[in-house]
């Protein structure tokens, strides 16, 4: 099972749809993100971030997530 849409109702969360999981499994539940505020031009300056990020990727300039994570957690 990947995800479940439900909604909340007199403060309750309704699902209207079968679910597969077994009796008493305990779901953790995230709130949909509708999508972002940015205008226009933000998301053009994401898109392009993401695009030099991946061209640097493929030329093997990255490092491991762990590595930068390690980097972030000492400054």
């Amino acid at each position: 099972m990947s995800g479940v849409r439900a909604r909340v109702q007199n403060g309750r969360l309704i699902v209207d749809e079968p679910t597969s999981p077994p009796e008493g499994t305990i779901l953790d539940l995230v709130l949909d993100d509708e999508g972002d505020d940015l205008d226009p031009a933000s998301k053009e300056a994401r898109y392009s971030a993401l695009v030099r990020a991946w061209q640097q990727a493929q030329r093997g300039e990255g490092k491991p997530g762990q590595a930068l994570i390690d980097e972030l957690r000492r400054r």
